[in-house]
């Protein structure tokens, strides 16, 4: 399977998003936050300096949650909304 090409705009909100991951870690080490956070420090130094621009969902859940940041705080500091619907054309969530 052909993996397409990160646009620059991807690529650059996955630096975007690192650098809020990073500044949210403020003074803790990144062994700390990592294990914390159950990755590895290599993955967190790759996805802070925007090396894994689309990191998992879990991830970054795992991250956030590490460093005690909100998600509703982190998807505002990455511009709020994004332009693409929440869920693909058609589908919907089940309530309950």
């Amino acid at each position: 399977m052909v993996r397409v090409p990160l646009s620059e705009a991807e690529r650059e909100r996955g630096e975007l998003l690192g650098s809020v991951l990073r500044a949210a870690r403020c003074e803790r080490s990144m062994v700390d936050v990592a294990s914390e956070a159950g990755i590895s420090v290599e993955t967190l130094r790759k996805i802070e300096t925007g090396r894994i621009p689309t990191p998992a969902f879990f991830t970054v859940l795992a991250i956030a949650d590490a460093v005690d940041l909100p998600l509703e705080r982190l998807r505002d500091a990455l511009g709020g909304q994004d332009e693409r619907p929440a869920t693909p054309s058609g589908s919907h969530l089940a309530a309950g």
